[in-house]
């Protein structure tokens, strides 16, 4: 009984870096916050995007583990999702622009580091490994 509680934690454990650091080298290493600020003009306020994201992060995360949920009436409930979702739209919006700026970085990377026989496998390995990860949350859990 220990032992699969052991397993369990381990495996969380594992995950939770996994995509923790996949978050961070999304963000960081390839300056998705820098491009995101160059290309709508507010290279000021990049200091708050990269706190936004931080406390965003942080405050999510909690409220997931504290299993934290708002009794709110109906009407309110239903403007308060629709506003949730609107600035949830607008960061994987912005995201997603900042990535389709930076994707050109694999190649590049592959060639710097002489690995361009390997990136069909690199690439691979991303699609096989995003289908898995959602068959694995859409069927089991």
């Amino acid at each position: 009984m220990i032992l699969s509680y052991i397993i369990i934690f381990i495996v969380g454990l594992g995950w939770g870096i996994a995509v923790g650091s996949g978050f961070v080298a999304f963000i960081s290493v390839l300056d998705i916050i820098p491009r995101l600020t160059q290309i709508t003009g507010s290279k000021s306020y990049m200091r708050y995007y990269e706190w936004a994201i931080i406390a965003g992060t942080f405050f999510f995360t909690t409220c997931d583990f504290m299993s934290v949920q708002l009794m709110l009436p109906p009407v309110l409930s239903a403007g308060v999702s629709a506003g949730i979702g609107i600035f949830e739209g607008i960061f994987v919006g912005m995201l997603a622009a900042g990535l389709a700026e930076v994707l050109n970085v694999f190649p590049i990377i592959t060639k710097r580091l002489q690995l361009h026989d390997y990136m069909r496998f690199f690439l691979l390995a991303v699609v096989f490994g995003k289908v898995m990860g959602s068959l694995v949350q859409w069927v089991i859990l």
